[in-house]
């Protein structure tokens, strides 16, 4: 006897089959991490977005009333703009007759641009202090804004009250500004305003460390004089007395151009200079303040039209900040541009989900309605026997439950087992079975490994009925599942069943997950479909065939992964009726581990991209064998492909509306989308008859378990588009499904 043991100390070459399923394997890898980093790069555009809109934590802290006794006297008293020279602090007034425009919390789409319409035609140069993530979202209008010859400081990042803030929160706010007016203009600026801290008396003991050590980083601090409280709308004769110095007095003035409606300021800001010009007062920068009081000069020459001129605060952006800038400011415009689209498609994916759980639950009910009248017949019962067909490929663990339920069939059948292949035993496994059992029509066939497409055309060549029923190797039927499952064939334009699927094993929290979506996704689509006449695919668990369509269909294909859904479009294209039966009923082992439950979903999920390739020209059959092209592929494209693609960004979107805009008003949507759902299950499960207690795992389900099977699909559409093969996968079984569990 020849020994094919491997010697001791040698490992056993890989087979070709082992060799192959490696390569598939490692091919796969990258296209797995390919969806997950495109779901994560959107994920991070939502974030950035979010971020730009300053509304992180909602945090909207203001101290006030704190003590200052830490804050040298002469800064409170001193004037508006705080250097610190040499490590102490120093103070800068504006001259008599001087006045430097400032504007807070720009740039603002609407309101920023007239502004400097207004500041170019008096010929009034201005410092604007920015808020980062505005400059981030309209850096042309910062660049116009520097061109022109204004001054720009920073206005944090997000707006918040730094005293509140961490140091290390404190130097993101300035570095991202910069980095944004880098991205924006090509520049960085040296002054600085804390938001909340117009004047020098609002430096209390906990922001002026902040103020310290943005001194010793070489930032100037700017305060004001004169407020005009234009944000308050007070009205624009209110607004220009307020911003008006004592006589002769100069001043640091505050206006905004944005954070709000602003057209009184708007109406004021011509009066106001015309007013001041009148007066004999000059306007200036804050750098062009700090120039005339050191006597250079520097900064205050008048305001060249039409020409770009670097503000002595202004530094030219080089390096690692320039790119880094524009980076940012790039990343921000495919933030701008992607989440209000992506929030007008998933309006459009709503509505289109909610409408077919509608379609749905009423097509159901018509369904069920319809097909358990009292007077309901398909016509003459089926008495004759059928062929049923069983390939198996290493099922060592399930086959003799098969056969067992098999054999309890009140209908006359034929068994055809089909072994392909198998190295575990498999064939003799059911020899024995069926010699147990006393089971005297069972035929065992083997063949060499070819495939479960192969594996079934040969039961059908091999079938002496003119019906065969195929049924996988981890399946078990209920006694009259064969005799319910081929009453539909009394009707001869009726070439194909769909039977009903149960997850026999729903013990667990993943058999509990897919229990619900046999029920609600698949058996309430069918019965949709049915009506429609659109069935797009027989379950390889359970389904029969009029033996003469399949062989004249070039039976089961090997072209897809789906020779299911292939072969039930064929039929459809063929002419023949396909319809869901919802009392046969056929127990299957559903996959017990997320390694496996992926594995099986992608390879549902691409074969069934494949099939839908394969028969791209239905949609131009005409007459009635063009249904499917015309009804059925149009709604599994839409509603098994398309919106279960974009349905992962609704959650991602969900989990954004909660952080950024309103965490109730999201919750509540999603709960609300969450509550229909249940009750489309729970319809569902009253159809079928099941036990309402596995719907409390539904919420549990759409976090987790729906997202692994959208992140399923996403790696199938990846696959199809990079061009990708898959081959067939062999789940691992337990056997665990033993009888038929109808009241499970």
């Amino acid at each position: 006897m020849t020994s094919t043991t491997p010697p001791r100390g040698r490992r056993r070459a890989p087979s070709r089959m082992e060799r192959a399923a490696g390569r598939a394997a490692a091919l796969q890898r990258p296209r797995v991490i390919l969806a997950l980093l495109l779901l994560l790069a959107l994920t991070c555009v939502m974030l950035l977005d979010g971020y730009l809109r300053a509304e992180v934590g909602d945090d909207q802290r203001v101290r006030t009333g704190a003590s200052s006794s830490d804050v040298p006297d002469e800064v409170i008293d001193g004037g508006p703009i705080l250097t610190f020279q040499g490590g102490r602090a120093t103070t800068v007034s504006v001259p008599d007759k001087t006045i430097a425009l400032t504007f807070d919390d720009g740039p603002d789409a609407t309101w920023t641009p007239k502004v400097l319409e207004i500041l170019e035609k008096y010929d009034v140069p201005g410092t604007f202090f920015l808020v980062g993530s505005m400059v981030s979202r309209y850096p042309d209008i910062v660049e116009d804004m520097v061109d022109q010859g204004n001054e720009v400081g920073v206005h944090t990042f997000t707006h918040v009250d730094l005293s509140y803030q961490s140091e290390a929160r404190v130097t993101r706010e300035i570095e991202q500004t910069q980095l944004a007016l880098a991205g924006a203009a090509g520049i960085t600026t040296t002054l600085f305003r804390a938001p909340y801290s117009s004047e020098t008396d609002a430096i209390d003991n906990y922001s002026w460390p902040v103020y310290e050590k943005l001194g010793e980083d070489g930032y100037t601090s700017v305060f004001i004089d004169t407020d005009s409280d234009d944000w308050k709308r007070p009205g624009v004769s209110k607004i220009v007395e307020w911003a008006t110095p004592e006589d002769g007095e100069g001043a640091s003035v505050l206006f905004h151009d944005a954070g709000g409606e602003r057209a009184q300021t708007i109406a004021a800001l011509p009066k106001y200079i015309e007013k001041m010009k009148a007066k004999g007062y000059t306007f200036t920068t804050i750098s062009g303040v700090m120039a005339e009081q050191r006597g250079t000069g520097a900064g205050a020459a008048p305001l060249q039209q039409g020409t770009s001129r670097l503000q002595a605060a202004h530094h030219r952006a080089t390096g690692a900040t320039l790119y880094e800038g524009r980076a940012l400011i790039a990343a921000v415009a495919v933030a701008e541009w992607t989440v209000p689209a992506l929030s007008a498609g998933l309006v459009v994916v709503g509505v289109a989900v909610l409408g077919r759980f509608g379609m749905m639950l009423l097509l159901a009910r018509r369904h069920h309605r319809q097909r358990n009248r009292r007077r309901f017949s398909w016509g003459p019962p089926v008495t004759r026997r059928v062929s049923v067909i069983v390939p198996a490929y290493n099922e060592k663990e399930c086959i003799a439950n098969t056969l067992r339920s098999l054999a309890r069939s009140t209908h006359p059948i034929e068994v055809i087992v089909v072994d392909d292949g198998s190295t575990d035993g498999t064939a003799e496994i059911a020899r024995e079975a069926a010699r147990s059992l006393g089971m005297t029509d069972v035929r065992v066939i083997r063949q060499e490994n070819a495939g479960k497409p192969a594996a079934l055309n040969h039961g059908v060549r091999s079938a002496r009925c003119d019906i065969v029923v195929m049924m996988d190797g981890d399946t078990v039927f209920e006694p009259d599942t064969v005799r319910h499952l081929v009453q539909p064939f009394a009707d001869p334009a009726v070439g194909a069943v769909a039977g009903n699927a149960k997850v026999g094993n729903r013990s667990t929290v993943i058999g509990a997950w897919q229990h619900i979506e046999y029920v609600m996704g698949f058996n309430l689509d069918r019965r949709m479909y049915d009506l429609l006449r659109c069935m797009p695919t027989i379950p390889g668990a359970i389904g029969a065939f009029r033996r003469e369509a399949v062989l004249d269909a070039g039976g089961m294909s090997e072209d897809t992964l789906a020779e299911d859904t292939d072969i039930t479009i064929a039929l459809h294209r063929a002419g023949w009726r396909v319809v869901y039966e919802e009392h046969a009923r056929a127990w299957t082992e559903a996959p017990g581990s997320l390694k496996q439950l992926w594995s099986q979903r992608y390879r549902w999920s691409y074969g069934t991209m494949q099939a839908l390739w394969k028969h791209r020209g239905s949609l131009t059959d005409r007459g009635p064998s063009g249904r499917f092209g015309r009804v059925g592929m149009p709604l599994v494209v839409i509603f098994q492909i398309v919106t279960p693609v974009f349905a992962p960004l609704i959650d991602v979107f969900t989990a954004y509306s909660m952080i950024f805009i309103d965490f109730r008003a999201a919750l509540g949507a999603w709960l609300a989308v969450l509550g229909v759902q249940v009750c489309c299950a729970a319809y569902a499960f009253r159809l079928d008859r099941e036990k309402y207690r596995y719907l409390l795992m539904m919420p549990l389900q759409q976090l987790a378990y729906r997202q692994l099977m959208y992140l399923v699909l996403i790696h199938s559409c990846v696959t199809a588009l990079t061009g990708g093969r898959l081959r067939w996968q062999k789940l691992k079984r337990t056997g665990e499904v033993g009888t038929p569990a109808g009241t499970v």
